[in-house]
């Protein structure tokens, strides 16, 4: 695969690392400087007015404001969908992107549909997503819109390895700790 651009990453049953332990991250970003990603499942229990007042204009003030990744946990990435996909400052698929960091967010952005907001990102350095995919610490599958905007978040995870089926269907149903089973 040339770029996972575009892609869900479904954390793998044997990565273990907290920051990523059952997880969907939407790859925003993918090229030879490294990768960006957005964690999809993770809803904060701060709403979007409470944290970041000035995205009252584009967001539900009521909506949860999300767990994008553990870089950057201070900054703030809203994913969007936009009419015209060259609006976005990045572009995952489809019309699915983030808005750029120059965009006037006390005020409505014309031709944003919907979007969500994020606290921090996943990141990855020159080659490390690469070497990850490669030890299968991974199952990719691609996003839709319904993954980016999912309205049942916390259980993507199970949702997207169902989807996907067969083996990865079984995975869906483990529990946390198949030890205890």
């Amino acid at each position: 695969m040339d770029t996972a651009r575009g892609q869900l990453l479904i954390a793998g049953p044997a990565l273990l690392d907290p920051n990523f332990w059952r997880t969907v991250v939407l790859i925003v970003e993918h090229n030879d400087d490294g990768a960006l990603g957005l964690v999809l499942n993770r809803p904060s229990e701060t709403s979007v007015g409470e944290a970041v007042p000035q995205l009252e204009a584009l967001l539900d003030s009521d909506d949860s404001l999300y767990i994008g990744g553990p870089v950057q946990p201070s900054s703030v990435i809203v994913l969007a969908q936009f009419e015209d996909p060259a609006d976005a400052a990045l572009l995952a698929f489809d019309d699915v992107g983030v808005l750029g960091a120059g965009a006037g967010l006390d005020e409505p952005v014309a031709g944003v549909r919907r979007g969500r907001a994020f606290v921090g990102h996943a990141g990855w350095g020159p080659g490390q997503l690469d070497g990850e995919l490669e030890r299968g610490d991974w199952i990719v599958e691609s996003a839709t819109l319904g993954d980016a905007f999912s309205t049942a978040a916390p259980q993507l995870w199970s949702e997207v390895l169902t989807r996907k089926g067969g083996s990865y269907a079984l995975v869906a149903r483990m529990p946390p700790d198949p030890s205890v089973n």
